[in-house]
């Protein structure tokens, strides 16, 4: 059976890989013009593991990569097999205050790559996504994720709104986001298991993802924009949800 390969770039990511999974990686290429202690680190820690290093033209990852910002590190890793909304739904069975970032239509991969980020922080189960006209996780999400890709599941579903509907069938609370809420976002208990949910950016929730949210809570604005960037808006509440379950870090 073979290996599904993917591409990870950049620093930070790659040094995440190399620190938590050395296993999964097949090959790291780093330019060969750059020589300095951080790519050195990256060295001996692939040395360490056993992990094959290539020293290759930075003209060369260019061709590969186009305007990614790699930071002349590359790595071609064995891919973790992707969950399923059926593998959510059995980890719910064993997780105790499940906490889930659902995101409805986002689609610029750095966003969605932050989003991804805070979600590990906050100790997330999981982040699900839809499979249409939303950001996937691929390099450019992983690289903005600095290693959360390999420790917090990105789900991709069919239908946002139907498995909503079996998160709420599994006991969780599914608490959308919105400038125009109904109550301020911690006035709603987060502290059970919580589905937090926000919208595409500009276009804000789905009429149809609205509708399966138990509530819909704004958050605390004093100045004068009309809305946060989402991934903003997904710290926010995610902090609010670790604040309400007394683990926010000190």
């Amino acid at each position: 059976m073979s290996r599904s390969v993917e591409t990870v770039f950049g620093l930070h990511a790659v040094r995440a890989l190399l620190t938590r999974h050395p296993e999964r990686i097949l090959r790291l290429r780093l330019a060969s013009e750059r020589d300095d202690p951080r790519l050195r680190e990256l060295v001996e820690l692939a040395k360490r593991h056993g992990r094959p290093v290539e020293r290759v033209p930075a003209q060369g990852l260019k061709r590969q990569l186009g305007e990614a910002v790699h930071q002349g590190v590359v790595a071609d890793i064995e891919a973790l097999p992707a969950w399923t909304e059926d593998d959510l739904l059995s980890a719910l069975t064993i997780a105790a205050q499940p906490l889930v970032l659902a995101l409805d239509g986002v689609q610029d991969p750095h966003n969605l790559g932050a989003c991804l980020r805070t979600a590990d922080a906050c100790g997330a189960l999981a982040v699900m996504v839809p499979k249409d006209r939303s950001a996937q996780l691929n390099a450019t999400v992983r690289k903005v994720a600095a290693g959360a890709a390999e420790t917090t599941p990105v789900v991709a579903v069919t239908n946002l709104a139907r498995s909503l509907g079996l998160l709420k069938s599994a006991g969780l609370w599914v608490v959308g986001a919105d400038a125009e809420g109904a109550k301020p976002a911690q006035d709603v208990d987060m502290r059970g298991g919580t589905v937090l949910v926000l919208g595409a950016e500009g276009a804000g929730l789905r009429k149809l993802t609205r509708a399966n949210c138990d509530y819909v809570v704004r958050l605390p604005q004093l100045g004068s924009v009309e809305s946060l960037n989402v991934s903003v808006a997904a710290g926010m509440l995610l902090y609010e949800a670790l604040r309400q379950r007394g683990t926010a870090p000190a």
